[in-house]
């Protein structure tokens, strides 16, 4: 079958309802297009309230907030900050806007996030050389829970403050507890691939007052209270726009069906796909996790199969389907192969056999049937 004879299968796009355009359309009637208004007000409202965060900041990207909630924890020129290697380049780049320097940690094979054994070493080592990190970043990889009880404890005993990136993690939980609401500062991204998007758009939360209405200030190119226009601080042009916030609005109406959906996607796939030899879905939930499934993943077995992660994406082109290679590690990214990092082997090796599969909530089960069959008839051929 040729790949023009069906529609193309997304990796994990938009998926809007008709919410959405009732937020929208009261905007543009009353006028209300600037970044500011009352959508992005009830848009932080309504993240607040489902988050259980005391105070959210809408911005017009994850990575914006992971900018303002590392200048939050004062990091500086000169500072280090601990961060996962397996994770988007969007994790590690605010670090050097700052002028600081990442220190990558690998991960664990379960969660495939942060290593709790391998952030303990780090730590260790550079309390050795009297080196004190001033920030780590806790990465929710693919919507997974890290090792959270671990982690946090373990930053704790180091005394190292936690910006807990929850971009891809919106709806999953920890021990019933929302991801994004257990660092100082939690960061979620509202990209067009996101279980929840505004287009472009993302949020810090934090339940310092303080820290939130600092971060409004700097978001809106930090303008001092005066009648004219004066700036004693460096700000930026990062607030979401109110029309945006209306995306947003309607499509936390429809989250926690969306959450559902994704994990029913993942259900699907497991079950129909189980027996192929050398195949297996990941990461594995930890003990008190709920995972949003915001991508269905899976690794290749060499020692089982021949199919590598390449040939299968190169065989679901043929089809029309989109699918993409999990993340490379950023210790193998050119951009920081100068940059420490403890471990690594794990990461690599998730690299090197994982596939992320189409995810979208919009799927029915005929396209679900589409790329399990094509998936099948590789592995049949080979």
């Amino acid at each position: 079958m040729r790949s023009q004879d069906y529609d193309r299968l997304f990796l994990s796009p938009p998926h809007l309802g008709r919410h959405e355009l009732n937020y929208l359309h009261k905007a543009i009637e009353d006028n209300w297009v600037a970044p500011a208004g009352p959508n992005l007000d009830g848009f932080e409202r309504d993240i607040c309230e489902f988050t259980g965060a005391q105070h959210c900041v809408a911005l017009t990207s994850g990575t914006a907030a992971i900018h303002l909630g590392l200048r939050l924890l004062g990091v500086g020129p000169g500072d280090e900050v601990l961060c996962p290697s397996f994770t988007f380049v969007a994790t590690a780049n605010p670090i050097l806007y700052l002028g600081a320097t990442p220190v990558f940690i690998d991960s664990e094979a379960e969660t495939w996030n942060i290593c709790p054994q391998r952030l303990r070493e780090a730590l260790e080592e550079l309390r050795r050389q009297n080196r004190r990190p001033k920030a780590l970043i806790l990465v929710h990889l693919y919507g997974m829970p890290a090792r959270l009880r671990e982690v946090l404890a373990i930053a704790a005993e180091f005394e190292v403050p936690v910006l807990e990136d929850a971009a891809e993690a919106l709806g999953s939980r920890y021990e019933g507890q929302p991801l994004g609401t257990f660092g100082q500062v939690g960061v979620f991204s509202f990209n067009g691939n996101k279980i929840l998007t505004t287009s472009g758009g993302g949020a810090l939360v934090t339940n310092t007052s303080d820290w939130a209405r600092k971060t409004r200030f700097w978001a809106t190119q930090a303008k001092d209270v005066a009648p004219y226009y004066q700036h004693s601080e460096l700000g930026y042009n990062y607030r979401l726009s109110n029309l945006l916030a209306g995306i947003g609005r309607g499509q936390m109406e429809l989250l926690e069906d969306r959450v559902k959906k994704r994990r029913e996607i993942f259900a699907w796939y497991q079950k129909h796909l189980a027996n192929i030899p050398g195949l297996r879905f990941g990461p594995t939930e930890p003990a008190g996790g709920r995972s949003n499934r915001w991508l269905t993943t899976l690794l290749l077995d060499p020692e089982e199969t021949s199919v590598t992660p390449e040939q299968l994406r190169l065989h679901l082109e043929t089809h029309n389907i989109e699918s993409r290679p999990l993340w490379k590690p950023l210790h193998q990214q050119p951009l920081f192969a100068a940059t420490p990092v403890f471990g690594g082997s794990i990461s690599a090796d998730l690299f090197a056999r994982g596939l992320c599969l189409p995810s979208g909530t919009a799927m029915i089960d005929a396209d679900l049937q589409r790329v399990s069959s094509a998936i099948r008839a590789l592995f049949e051929a080979s």
